[in-house]
């Protein structure tokens, strides 16, 4: 017989208040959501990003924040929402983006519509629903009388789609300030599964420089660097491990100019997932290692990992053992699961920090024209997502581990990206071919 969870430290009226008032705040926040959808914001358009940069500022200030703004010349400037709270301590953080990657003008291929319980339009689900949900749980909190746990940080960065490299310091910055991170990301699936594990990815780019040389006249001059770039795929397919959940995908080839030419240059980009830190020291190894087959080739290879893994620690497992226990309170049966993509929790979770990813909306069809939220989930995710600001200690080691995780603690890792790597790797060329 399963033993039901320790319930945390919050009684079965608050949750009903927090229930009930997020009920009376369900149009606000669909128009909250939809201001958020009409407004555009690509990952790649600066203005864009600032126009919706101006508007998140002006709706965290309308919650209670006090907002501070982060200028990016490159990217969105990035947008920090501070909210107040009666206990000190170590404070929550709240993580999430306002970019999309829908380019401008989508709003009229896939407009926003509500209909048969679905919410559709351009980043409904990745992520402005997220950002509506947060907003309303903070105002609904304060609606219900029920106060923070702890300061909150609600860090809203513009660039997540695209590699978050204008963000990742201030990710990191605060994360190390808190006390755990909640992670604004959808859900995994219908079900509404939490995040509790993502594997680290990566791009590693192998380019071949051999020898032009005419096909018929005189290829055996020639070094051909397409048949090169093959026999090392072949190679590389060998880099990945399903055991271990390590995958590696030629995902990008090109080479060559004409049929009657032996290509001198090939090149192919290389997908990189790994669920452990360790594994991903071990697939740059490998590539670093790697030599010419061909007499005369040369091989250029530069990448590696740009993000961590999010690992289940025994730190996300107990933050997620004490969401399931607010499940319980709001009459919601919630599950863990790992997915193979990544997000900027990887990089707080890879500090040691408490990481709980997938708490926004619920939904399916991310990134592409049939992306939906399910209405009822947003009044739901931001019950749970309050409860948790409401809820979460000092110290997650006084929340009881659940008994599923059995594994021993281990000190915290701390993922270091080395800069891209650039070897190249010779072979002798070929002996002087006098015959044509």
């Amino acid at each position: 017989m399963t033993k039901s969870p320790q319930l945390p430290a919050v009684d079965r009226a608050a949750a009903r208040r927090v229930a009930a008032e997020l009920a009376r705040r369900r149009s606000a926040l669909l128009d909250r959501l939809e201001r958020f959808v009409r407004l555009e914001s690509p990952s790649t358009d600066k203005p864009a990003l600032d126009r919706f940069s101006r508007l998140l500022a002006a709706e965290c200030r309308r919650a209670g924040a006090k907002v501070e703004r982060f200028p990016q010349k490159h990217a969105g400037d990035h947008i920090l929402a501070r909210f107040a709270a009666p206990a000190r301590g170590r404070p929550i953080l709240i993580l999430g983006h306002y970019d999309t990657v829908y380019p401008l003008g989508a709003l009229e291929r896939m407009p926003f519509r509500v209909r048969g319980g679905r919410v559709s339009g351009p980043g409904t689900l990745d992520m402005k629903s997220g950002l509506a949900i947060a907003l309303t749980a903070v105002e609904s909190l304060a609606a219900a009388r029920v106060p923070l746990a702890a300061p909150v940080l609600c860090l809203l960065t513009s660039d997540e789609e695209i590699g978050s490299h204008h963000s990742r310091k201030l990710i990191e910055r605060f994360a190390r300030q808190a006390r755990a991170v909640l992670v604004l990301e959808p859900a995994a699936g219908i079900e509404g599964k939490l995040k509790t594990a993502r594997k680290g990815t990566g791009e590693m780019e192998l380019t071949v420089l051999g020898k032009s040389a005419h096909a018929g006249l005189n290829p055996e001059e020639g070094v051909n660097a397409i048949h090169e770039l093959a026999l090392q795929i072949e190679r590389i397919r060998a880099f990945a491990d399903p055991a271990s959940g390590a995958t590696v995908s030629a995902g990008v080839i090109e080479g060559g100019t004409r049929t009657n030419v032996i290509p001198e240059r090939a090149r192919a980009v290389f997908d990189l997932r790994v669920t452990r830190v360790e594994d991903a020291a071990k697939v740059e190894a490998r590539f670093a290692a790697l030599r010419p087959i061909l007499p005369g080739a040369k091989l250029e290879i530069h990448g590696g990992f740009s993000r961590p893994p999010m690992e289940r620690t025994p730190a996300v497992a107990q933050l997620f053992h004490h969401a399931e226990s607010l499940g319980h309170l709001l009459g919601l049966s919630l599950e863990k699961t790992a997915v193979g993509g990544a997000s900027d929790g990887n990089f707080t979770a890879a500090l040691g920090i408490p990481t709980l990813d997938g708490l926004g909306g619920v939904g399916a069809g991310a990134h592409s024209p049939t992306e939906y939220v399910q209405v009822r989930s947003l009044t739901e995710r931001a019950a749970l997502l309050a409860l948790l600001l409401a809820t979460i200690p000092e110290s997650l080691s006084t929340i009881t581990p659940p008994s599923w995780y059995a594994a021993t603690p281990r000190p915290s890792l701390e993922f270091i990206l080395t800069p891209p790597q650039r070897h190249v790797a010779t072979c002798p060329p070929p002996p002087s071919l006098n015959g044509r």
